[in-house]
């Protein structure tokens, strides 16, 4: 009797191992699942996206919880290199081109990482005209005469509050912040500037989600949204508003992925510029995001996450194979590990700017923006950061991995990376800043060159020329803190000001820092810390500038820090500027950085910022040049200087 139900037990799971095995072949060839009906959407927002498959898995999974969890980690297909081959440099394009119409002047683009993929900012211009944020308004002022500026229109945006900007050809494109700090909307509005005095609204829409970022490729523009799902009614919403008309995202048009929890969903709209007119096409992907990087051929967008639980996650094929089902299996290798991991999700760009899924990955440790990916003959380049160190991983166009360097810096937290050529550079920091070169040419086998370990750290790593190399961040002080016994029980990082620095990288074996400048003092901070389109940069010019402003109050990081927490201080500071200005140096390979002078906005008396303590100094946005002037923009005023004498020639002031 015993050995008969034995033998059926044996035979149920044998039937229900072929029927999973076959679910999951079938799965595998549809990886991107799509949304059915309103009914399965409200399923997945209740978080009820389980299945049959699944809970067979987790019933049958059973017997095997015994197994000691601490055994499960994630099995490392990473690729160590020895090779010590020698390479050479390859030469950094480091051109930026934005989307506009043809140049008929010498003026300065936005800095964008990805030729012919542009990127929206507070401030552009065409070398005609600028265009810039100030509260609620865009402004667009004539710039042809240096010595008399004008405002030729504003374009006021209502109750929502302007973020970005796009320019394209004879179009500009307004993306703005639309709801509360609780439920946002993503509000665009794209105007054609054929009247410059009258711009004249073409397309408008609204998305049901916060905006997140933004390209422009040879006239295709991309808006990203992301945010939580919303229900209305025991129904989930998926409208948006075009041309003040309401419609709703096709069931055909939402996905979601079968092993990935869809706490969220994040929108791509896609539209051709040059037919503005038509209308939007809009999908929407049940995952979220935390970084993106977008190249001219993909979007990857980067969902990063924590793992806390000792939860683990059974390979089906292992637990119902041969040897699964004959306990001769080996569990020790699950995809689970403690700390931060990073799921990657590539979709395709065609010809036509549709938008397809191609594949995704998921890997240990985390990126830390855009900079950390590149994108170099369809093949992927990430750096990244974990308790064991930084590493860079390279993957195919299926995001397959191909190759892993070592792991650098162990118990350094990854401050700054960049992608030029067939190198990476990375910066890691925890009381000294080592910047590590890394061999990228043999995709297999990524190596590291060298590298130069000096006070301070870089947010940011801009490339000079092929063999020369410019960090932006702050010089630290190490200090050693002792007990009344004498022993050492902690060390501290203070910072004691921003820096700038020349690297020279031609010996990639062993890079220099051939000049540096140390500016202002540990209240000193930077738009640039945490967003490179701050930088205006010209080789040609022998020009760097960038804005600074100075806070009432230190800043201050010890060796537990971690560079988010450091760079978020930054950015939300919110205590009233001493003060604020635009610095502008002269920079070539002879004399290093050579500061030519320091452009200040005065203070502004504007009734709409007098409730706003934090607008009590004229906020600097951006600074550009057009021919031989510099423009520097704030919300309240344009300002003109020469740029060879940095005289003054002309001010204008934003009215409200």
């Amino acid at each position: 009797m015993a050995k008969k139900i034995l033998v059926s037990i044996i035979v149920i799971i044998i039937i229900i191992a072929g029927i999973i095995g076959f679910t999951q072949f079938s799965d595998d060839k549809q990886e991107l699942k799509t949304v059915k009906s309103d009914k399965e959407l409200l399923k997945i927002y209740n978080g009820d996206n389980s299945d049959f498959k699944n809970i067979l898995v987790r019933i049958l999974a059973t017997p095997f919880s015994f197994l000691d969890n601490s055994s499960y980690r994630v099995k490392s297909n990473l690729n160590y290199s020895t090779v010590n081959d020698d390479v050479t440099f390859d030469s950094a394009n480091v051109k930026s081109a934005e989307a506009s119409s043809t140049k008929t002047k010498d003026y300065s683009t936005t800095n964008i990482q990805v030729e012919n993929v542009d990127e929206a900012d507070i401030t552009k211009t065409d070398g005609n005209y600028i265009y810039s944020i100030s509260g609620n308004d865009v402004i667009i002022t004539n710039a042809q005469n240096p010595h008399e500026l004008k405002i030729e229109a504003k374009i006021n945006c209502g109750e929502s509050i302007p973020e970005d900007l796009l320019l394209y050809n004879n179009k500009i494109v307004v993306i703005s912040y639309k709801g509360s700090s609780y439920s946002s909307n993503t509000l665009v509005d794209i105007y054609d500037l054929t009247n410059i005095f009258k711009p004249l609204l073409i397309k408008s829409y609204e998305l049901e989600a916060p905006y997140y970022t933004s390209r422009c490729i040879n006239g295709e523009l991309f808006i990203i949204s992301s945010g939580s799902l919303k229900k209305e009614n025991d129904k989930i919403r998926r409208s948006y508003v075009e041309d003040m008309q309401e419609k709703e995202i096709s069931l055909n048009k939402i996905k979601y992925l079968k092993d990935v929890k869809p706490y969220k969903q994040t929108l791509i709209a896609s539209l051709n510029l040059d037919n503005a007119k038509d209308d939007i096409n809009v999908s929407s992907y049940l995952v979220d995001v935390s970084n993106s990087y977008v190249s001219e051929n993909a979007i990857y967008l980067l969902n990063q996450k924590y793992n806390y639980s000792n939860d683990y996650n059974l390979d089906i094929k292992k637990l119902f194979g041969f040897k699964g089902i004959f306990g001769l299996a080996d569990y020790g290798d699950s995809d689970y590990d403690y700390g931060y991991y990073t799921q990657i999700f590539k979709f395709g760009i065609s010809e036509n700017g549709n938008i397809n899924y191609t594949a995704k990955t998921k890997t240990k440790g985390k990126t830390i923006n855009q900079y950390s990916l590149d994108e170099k003959n369809n093949h992927l380049r990430v750096a990244l950061y974990s308790n064991e160190g930084t590493r860079v991983e390279i993957f195919d166009e299926n995001l397959k991995q191909i190759g892993c360097s070592n792991n650098l810096a162990k118990g350094e937290t990854m401050y700054s990376s960049r992608f030029i050529g067939d190198k990476a550079y990375l910066v890691t920091y925890k009381t000294v800043d080592p910047l590590f070169v890394v061999d990228l040419s043999q995709e297999s086998f990524p190596k590291v060159l060298g590298q130069l370990k000096i006070p301070g750290y870089s947010t940011y790593l801009h490339p000079y020329d092929e063999n020369h190399l410019i960090g932006i961040g702050m010089q630290t002080e190490e200090i050693t803190n002792r007990n009344s016994l004498g022993k050492v029980t902690s060390t501290t990082s203070r910072i004691t000001g921003m820096k700038m620095a020349l690297f020279d990288v031609t010996d990639v074996n062993n890079p220099k820092q051939i000049s540096e400048t140390i500016i202002g003092d540990r209240r000193t901070t930077s738009a640039i810390l945490t967003n490179p389109k701050a930088l205006l940069f010209s080789k040609e010019k022998e020009l760097i500038a960038i804005p600074v402003n100075n806070y009432s109050k230190d800043f201050e990081i010890t060796s537990s820090d971690r560079y988010s927490s450091i760079i978020d201080s930054y950015k939300n500071y919110s205590k009233d500027y001493i003060s604020e200005g635009y610095l502008v140096y002269k920079l070539n390979l002879t004399d290093g950085f050579k500061l030519k002078g320091t452009i200040t906005h005065e203070k502004t008396n504007n009734k709409y910022y007098k409730y706003y303590s934090y607008y009590n100094t004229s906020k600097m946005l951006r600074g550009l040049y057009i021919d031989n002037n510099l423009y520097t923009v704030s919300e309240t005023a344009v300002k003109v200087n020469n740029l060879d004498t940095m005289e003054q020639i002309f001010e204008l002031k934003i009215d409200k």
